[in-house]
């Protein structure tokens, strides 16, 4: 499934790196522990985090993931999007906690 159609099923906010929503999902993660990313994600995975600094940029691309989703209607900070423009990986938005989307998102990706 494109990131692409994620956003639009799930309701996400498209806040940077619009140019890689064409990308493939390969499934998600969930964490707020950047180590624990590196150490674990998979190539193609959705990123669901609260964290907002650069960093979570730095960490999607050193992975190959997808795309990063913020929770809880957090504004990542603007070297942040700035980033994510440069790197095409999309950071995308949600007003919902992490559970909710967590599940939804897998709900969806099960399909």
């Amino acid at each position: 499934m494109k990131i692409s159609e994620i956003v639009n099923r799930l309701n996400l906010k498209v806040v940077a790196g619009a140019d890689g929503l064409g990308a493939e999902v390969t499934g998600g993660y969930v964490s707020d522990l950047l180590s624990d990313v590196i150490g674990h994600a998979a190539e193609g995975n959705i990123w669901i985090t609260l964290q907002t600094h650069q960093n979570i940029v730095a960490v999607a691309s050193l992975k190959e993931l997808s795309a990063i989703i913020v929770v809880k209607g957090s504004s990542p900070a603007a070297d942040t999007i700035r980033k994510s423009n440069e790197e095409n990986i999309p950071l995308l938005s949600t007003g919902l906690d992490t559970f909710r989307i967590a599940g939804e998102l897998y709900n969806l990706l099960l399909k």
